[in-house]
């Protein structure tokens, strides 16, 4: 089959190549991908970023979520049968849907939205389950809290926006003036134009704040919170509380609380509750954000589309930070 791959870590083009077609697991489906999305964590893969939280082997096929067809299922599915459309987002050590086929878990598929297209519905995995698990799972984002979503004119901001409205909270969240309509169509009670204003000297007593940047906007979002508010991020450092939820051994766990040591400084001064989230698969949660797409609910944001050949361009166009919603491969 053909696929995306890297050789080495670091900023090579990505490079199409021939490889084996999967291997069937007897719980696994083997998938025809048609389309497939980019995402910042296929940077952070390619340039070596994630190596302490993941090991791959090399050559590497990069890729997050897709959409498809079931085109083979091993001995013991129950869910699927060949010819079912899904959508799913791999785990991460059998990531790789920048090729034509990829072998994926039963448990960590549904049925795709029957409203939306391959290209629409390959937009929604990664960042669907992002913001669920962050929302719902860990920040428990209760009706008529108040709630910043930075970036909300990207590709998770897009959903989480969306996702917020629907469990009742007050939105606010950042992005430039180019983004200004979008984030305003989607239901943000508030923009704040970055390059404008400061989003820390503007918002007061916020109940959380979903972070997509991290750096020194992770750690400004600690002065918007009240006492006791929420903060996830999934562009900031995982801390010594992460890793002992996720089974990490100690060395891990001990570098994880040094890495995270400001961090963690601010969380006490602040009186907050900070959360590093990695986004685990879930046929569950994507059954969940399938229906919120079926009822209209929730609606796909898509930027472009681009063909399989060029999927070099279309991490640049990602890369660039001009996009507005998702970046696309239509790989059939």
């Amino acid at each position: 089959m053909r696929a995306m791959i890297i050789e080495k870590y670091g900023k090579a083009p990505l490079r199409m190549a021939d490889v084996p077609t999967p291997e069937l697991g007897e719980f696994e489906v083997l998938a025809e991908i048609h389309a497939a999305s980019i995402n910042p964590i296929d940077f952070k893969i390619r340039d070596g970023k994630v190596k302490l939280l993941v090991k791959y082997k090399m050559p590497l096929i990069l890729g997050n979520d897709f959409s498809g067809v079931v085109a083979k299922v091993g001995a013991k599915v129950t869910r699927f049968k060949v010819g079912d459309e899904i959508y799913a987002r791999p785990r991460k050590s059998k990531i790789g849907t920048f090729a034509e086929y990829i072998a994926i878990h039963e448990d960590d598929t549904a049925l795709k939205p029957k409203n939306l297209s391959f290209e629409e519905a390959a937009s929604i995995p990664l960042v669907g389950l992002t913001s669920y698990q962050a929302l719902v799972d860990i920040l428990q984002l209760q009706k008529e809290q108040k709630i910043l979503i930075q970036a909300g004119a990207g590709g998770v901001g897009t959903f989480a926006i969306q996702l917020a409205k629907l469990m009742g909270a007050t939105v606010a969240t950042t992005a430039s003036e180019a983004g200004e309509h979008l984030v305003n169509s989607l239901g943000a009670d508030k923009m704040i134009n970055y390059k404008e204003e400061k989003f820390e000297e503007t918002l007061r007593n916020y109940d959380a704040v979903f972070d997509t940047l991290g750096g020194e906007v992770l750690e400004k979002s600690f002065e918007v919170i009240k006492r006791g508010g929420k903060i996830v991020s999934v562009s900031g450092l995982p801390n010594a509380r992460f890793g002992k939820e996720n089974g990490s051994g100690f060395i891990k766990t001990l570098l994880f609380s040094v890495a995270s040591h400001k961090l963690t400084a601010l969380e006490k001064k602040h009186h907050a509750q900070y959360r590093f989230l990695f986004m685990k698969p879930s046929g569950e949660q994507l059954r969940i954000i399938a229906n919120y797409m079926e009822t209209g609910k929730i609606k796909p944001i898509i930027d472009r589309v681009y063909p399989f050949d060029d999927a070099q361009k279309a991490m640049e166009y990602a890369e660039s930070g001009r996009a507005k919603g998702k970046i696309i491969l239509k790989i059939k």
